[in-house]
């Protein structure tokens, strides 16, 4: 697999930082970097959700439709919607239509909304990994795609009712979230640079 490779502007990055115009603001402005607060962190996971067996591309070209749908991916609105909200998304072209996705961001909001503010912000973060037990990538086949750590969160937040978030997808999260910094050692935005 590559290291990190010059883009445009003759600075080095992920190589999937360059693989598509859309990715380079993301890669080099948000993914990796601390996401904290809960209705934040519930937008992150039912994303990654959402991606699992797509690109996330995918989500990310349709990420504002995801935010109108799904009221900002604010915890307490989206705990109150009701069967008929749930047909209307499966027919709304703005997001990605899968029921079972759909059901699981719904049924989260609903468990979240009977824990105390703070409590999913905790609970992720009470999984990240310490950095200096971590080596930076050099490479892409360096970057795990499941942890021990991923695996423990997943479980955690299953045991807490919540759906549809496996250890891939609890990596992922993980990830996207700055729990760890999984940027090439050479790449521009290693370490939030």
């Amino acid at each position: 697999m590559s290291g990190a490779i010059p883009g445009p502007d003759g600075l080095l990055r992920c190589p999937w930082g360059l693989s598509a115009e859309d990715y380079v603001a993301y890669h080099d402005t948000e993914w990796g970097r601390p996401v904290h607060g809960d209705d934040a962190l519930y937008e992150r996971l039912c994303l990654e959700a959402f991606q699992s067996g797509l690109s996330w591309i995918t989500i990310l070209r349709r990420r504002e439709g995801f935010r109108r749908a799904f009221a900002d991916f604010r915890i307490a609105a989206v705990a109150e919607f009701t069967d008929a909200d749930e047909e209307r998304l499966l027919g709304d072209a703005g997001i990605i239509r899968n029921r079972l996705k759909i059901g699981a961001t719904i049924a989260n909001a609903q468990a979240l909304a009977a824990w105390s503010p703070g409590e999913l912000d905790a609970l992720i973060w009470s999984y990240a990994p310490d950095p200096a037990t971590r080596p930076a990538p050099r490479t892409l086949s360096e970057v795990p795609a499941v942890t021990d750590e991923s695996t423990a969160l997943s479980k955690a937040l299953k045991k807490r009712g919540l759906r549809f978030i496996g250890p891939t997808t609890a990596y992922a999260l993980m990830q996207a979230c700055g729990l760890v910094d999984d940027h090439l050692v050479d790449c521009v935005a290693r370490g939030g640079a």
